[in-house]
């Protein structure tokens, strides 16, 4: 307490008080601090007894859910089957995907289009695109045919969901008991999503994606609408597409006025067109016609008294010589229709195509009798080739051995390893690089990371040259340009600017040929080569007209002119390589008669799966593949044995009668082997006579020739009214 007459003195003077006042702050400080501890503390115990005592009430309440004995087992079984549930519907939805993809397409625009195609003279070659004039509502349609249809493919349609468990099961024994298969398990509507987005390739994945696009078009169309579209796109043979056409070309008659007999040879043309063809083989026809009836019967749609008249009174057909319809090509045509179809808007079209049907037999013929003769002994199911004349118009195209069979284009969507048949893309970029066909390198063993390719029969033969290495087909000396001096990307760069439109794969086996392509890929990048080095602007169509004669696209209007895409030196090096490899390299039996110089290149994949044989001239260029649509392995076939001898007999046919080309950049024919034998101190080309062919006519005669077809190619086309009045 302060002395009243003396403030100086007390405790609470100055310096006292500042003591004090220090004193206190830090109190105040240490008093907050701890107050937060303490809620800190209180508050994670408070949480933590907290979250035992839910975690105790949760225990408690689920004790009551706890079952003992037998139940305890289906219950696990139920936990276990929602977890496995789980993970299959995440399983389902990535297999879906492909089906996704392609359903986003507007699936319904083929049948926008109805489209004439003709040969590169004009003359008719068939019809692609449903003409909606021609097609008949279901409700109209005969009673008979809905009934006949139905009991052959697919007699519960109305009560499955796209995928008929039962029938598939059913399926399933009938084919053990018969100890092969004898009947199909797919329902109408998977065949309708085959039909509309898929291919006839033999695999699981496929079978998949059908099943989803199954369950997608069942939720997305009527029952009616379903068999509608299967009625009027499914393939019936003699280039014919629905019932409704096939009615017209086999009975003369509408779809409408087709009687129990007719209807029931209708409906045997869906599963092998064809092979029961009623124009092609009439009495394998009436004795399938005849099994539709009987299914009719069983499936209790009919009685036997009903189909009995049907039986004894078959139906005739009209008489027609068999249709020679170019079908794969027509198909890849009609998708090249679409993609043009944006630069106009018209959809009833008359389309001249390239294809020379000449040639287009012969193609055929070849890869037929290739296979009717050797595929057994080889292995081998399946063959497919590409024909294209110097300037890129494509003269054939088989997609397969039989369209009616199959509708899959081997030629254009399936996707192969071409083996050393893709070698070509290494080599001809080293030739680009600066290396010349007399440029050496080691052929050794050679390890690219875990990757050590080796060579056939693991010979080694040490330093080697360029021209060597390619026309005995050498694995390792790709390898090693690959590895010391190209790079896998710029050898992917140079497939891709040949014309390979297949993604190539980033990996770096890819210089033996492991990344898949298609024959078209193979036949439009070898093209380049007699072209001179620049792009072969393959093409199928050469102009599309609509039914008032005007011309909507021309292709050498349209189109951009070819860019060089190899040099000139580089393409007079590797067409003096690749001249060599009939002659004294791995395809001496491509070499044509009559002394026409071919170049090529073969092919042969891992444990023999693929086989090819890629090669030209001066004016034409061909790819043969052959093997099996289920990838398994051939009988030791190579690309030199099957594919070339295919080769040979097609590109003989096709250079009867025509002024030869020269290939760029070599001047001479390569040697045979009784030349090296004699030369063998020279060069290969040295001192060889330069092949002259005789003249078929006289100067003045192809003259006149030529100026005619170039007034032809001008003139206006004529209108269906010019015709008329002309006739």
């Amino acid at each position: 307490m302060q002395d009243p007459d003396n403030p100086e003195k007390g405790p609470e003077n100055g310096a006292e008080k500042q003591a004090a006042d220090t004193g206190r702050r830090p109190a105040k400080s240490r008093h907050i601090l701890l107050r937060i501890d303490s809620w800190i503390d209180s508050t994670v115990w408070n949480a933590g007894f907290r979250a035992a005592e839910i975690w105790e009430d949760t225990t408690i309440f689920f004790r009551r859910f706890r079952v003992r004995g037998w139940k305890r087992i289906v219950f696990e079984l139920a936990g276990e089957g929602l977890t496995l549930g789980t993970v299959g519907a995440v399983l389902m939805l990535v297999l879906a995907q492909p089906a996704f993809e392609a359903t986003k397409e507007d699936w319904r625009n083929r049948g926008d289009f109805a489209v004439t195609f003709t040969d590169r003279y004009g003359n008719v070659i068939g019809h692609r695109g449903v003409i909606h004039q021609n097609s008949v509502p279901i409700d109209e349609l005969p009673d008979s045919l809905i009934k006949s249809v139905l009991a052959t493919e697919d007699r519960r349609f109305f009560d499955h969901f796209g995928i008929d468990a039962i029938g598939l099961f059913r399926a399933m024994v009938t084919n053990a008991q018969a100890g092969e298969v004898v009947q199909g398990g797919s329902t109408l509507t998977q065949q309708l999503a085959k039909n509309l987005f898929l291919s006839n390739e033999r695999s699981i994945d496929r079978k998949v994606t059908e099943a989803f696009l199954a369950l997608w078009l069942e939720a997305n169309l009527s029952k009616k609408q379903i068999l509608s579209t299967y009625l009027d796109r499914a393939y019936m043979g003699g280039g014919t597409f629905g019932a409704a056409a096939a009615a017209q070309f086999y009975f003369g008659k509408n779809i409408t006025d087709v009687n129990l007999a007719e209807s029931a040879m209708l409906a045997g043309l869906f599963k092998a067109p064809a092979k029961y063809a009623p124009h092609v083989n009439l009495p394998a026809a009436r004795a399938r016609a005849n099994e539709v009836l009987t299914n009719l019967v069983q499936s209790g749609l009919m009685t036997e008294g009903q189909v009995i008249a049907a039986r004894r009174n078959p139906a005739t057909v009209v008489d027609r010589n068999e249709v020679e319809s170019p079908d794969f090509f027509l198909d890849w045509a009609f998708d090249e229709v679409q993609r043009l179809s944006p630069r106009f808007h018209q959809h009833s079209l008359i389309v001249r195509t390239t294809i020379d049907m000449g040639i287009q037999k012969a193609a055929e013929d070849s890869v037929e009798t290739s296979l009717r003769e050797y595929g057994e002994a080889y292995h081998a199911k399946q063959g497919a080739m590409v024909m294209i004349e110097n300037g890129g118009a494509v003269r054939a195209m088989v997609g397969g051995r039989d369209y009616g069979e199959s509708q899959f284009n081997r030629a254009t969507k399936a996707l192969r390893q071409p083996g050393s048949s893709f070698k070509v893309y290494t080599y001809a970029l080293a030739m680009e690089s600066g290396m010349t066909p007399q440029t050496t390198i080691v052929d050794a063993p050679i390890s690219w990371g875990n990757w050590s390719p080796h060579n056939y029969a693991n010979r080694y033969v040490g330093r080697i040259t360029l021209e060597t290495a390619i026309a005995q087909s050498i694995n390792t000396v790709p390898v090693r340009l690959a590895k010391e001096k190209l790079g896998i990307q710029p050898i992917r760069a140079m497939a891709k600017n040949l014309g390979v439109e297949t993604p190539i794969r980033d990996d770096v086996t890819i210089p033996i040929g492991t990344s898949e392509v298609t024959v078209l890929d193979q036949a439009t990048a070898y093209a380049t080569f007699p072209a001179g080095g620049y792009q072969s602007r393959r093409h199928g169509i050469s102009q599309i007209l609509d039914y008032e004669g005007d011309v909507l696209y021309d292709f050498d209007r349209d189109e951009p002119a070819a860019k060089r895409v190899l040099s000139e030196q580089a393409d007079a090096y590797m067409n003096q390589m690749l001249s060599r490899v009939p002659y004294v390299g791995t395809a001496r039996k491509a070499a044509l008669d009559n002394g026409v110089l071919t170049a090529g290149k073969t092919g042969t994949t891992q444990a023999y799966r693929d086989a090819w044989f890629v090669g030209f001239t001066g004016n034409y260029t061909c790819a043969v593949w052959f093997g099996n649509d289920d990838y398994t392995s051939t009988n030791n076939m190579t690309g030199g044995s099957l594919p070339a001898m295919t080769f040979k007999r097609a590109m003989d046919y096709a250079h009867q009668g025509v002024t030869l080309r020269a290939i760029p950049g070599v001047e001479n024919p390569p040697p045979s082997e009784k030349d090296v034998a004699k030369t063998a101190a020279t060069k290969p080309q040295d001192g060889l006579p330069q092949l002259i062919r005789p003249r078929m006519l006289s100067v003045e005669s192809t003259t006149i020739l030529k100026d005619l077809g170039k007034r032809l190619k001008e003139a206006a086309p004529l209108t269906p009214q010019k015709v008329a009045s002309a006739e």
